[in-house]
């Protein structure tokens, strides 16, 4: 079975600056999920803002292994309801990756539980990406490090969550340096952080992008059952211990009555 991935796209500057445009006429989103689908093992589809429910409705998700989030000019138009729906399936086992201005996502704002802020400048510098971790599998099938002729800065301070591993560092052609992929995992989900991606420049046609978004898929994906009961909170009754057990003391709640939250 291969992994299904969704690609979620904001779908703004592309329909609004001729720059993008003229880069991406299908879309970022479109552009992305086609590089997926040239390996082996990944069904890529898509969803943007302007669909119902932002086409992340709760059947598809469902069915997603993977999602993928780009997003910039309209993070405060998607609806909460669907930034929880997101949360609770990567808890569930879903894996997440968020490219470049998605660090101020309301999803990824939601999973860090940080501002997620950094530096920042638009002046199509070179940027070097170094792979700092060479046994990781997102890495794989690259070399030492990886060029961009030209992106946007990030830098440090990046106000995110210390990660569990760092796999990619950053300079610029201005000096600054930035941890530009870091790992997460959020109860059963895996999330992977990538910080290039700036829309007026080609970067999703970069073969070297599309390597590091495939092994992303594939590290993220999370092949066992979702972890449907991962956000219950059971009230186990005395008469359910492993072992026998007597009520001792007083108590606010009676066996099987919800808690609070």
């Amino acid at each position: 079975m291969p992994i299904k991935a969704v690609v979620w796209g904001e779908n703004v500057h592309e329909q609004e600056n001729a720059v993008v445009r003229g880069i991406y006429p299908d879309g970022m989103h479109e552009t992305i999920a086609k590089a997926l689908n040239t390996g082996d093992g990944i069904k890529a589809t898509t969803a943007t803002l302007q669909q119902p429910e932002h086409g992340l409705t709760e059947a598809r998700l469902a069915e997603t292994d993977v999602l993928l989030w780009w997003g910039h000019a309209a993070h405060g138009k998607v609806s909460d309801a669907v930034v929880e729906r997101v949360a609770t399936r990567v808890w569930e086992g879903m894996g997440l990756i968020v490219l470049h201005s998605g660090h101020y996502s309301k999803i990824f704002k939601r999973l860090m539980g940080t501002p997620c802020s950094l530096k920042w400048r638009e002046a199509g510098e070179r940027e070097r990406l170094w792979v700092i971790n060479r046994n990781h599998p997102i890495v794989a099938g690259l070399g030492e490090a990886l060029e961009l002729e030209q992106s946007e800065m990030y830098g440090e301070p990046f106000a995110v969550p210390e990660p569990d591993e760092t796999v990619f560092v950053s300079w610029y052609e201005g000096g600054e340096v930035f941890r530009s992929g870091l790992c997460y995992k959020r109860g059963a989900g895996r999330i992977f952080y990538f910080s290039p991606g700036h829309e007026t420049y080609p970067i999703f046609h970069n073969p070297e992008i599309h390597t590091v978004l495939r092994n992303a898929v594939n590290w993220a994906h999370n092949p066992a059952p979702a972890w449907k009961s991962i956000t219950d909170a059971p009230n186990v009754p005395v008469s359910e211990a492993r072992e026998a057990i007597e009520q001792k003391g007083p108590r606010l709640h009676a066996d099987g009555e919800e808690g609070y939250r």
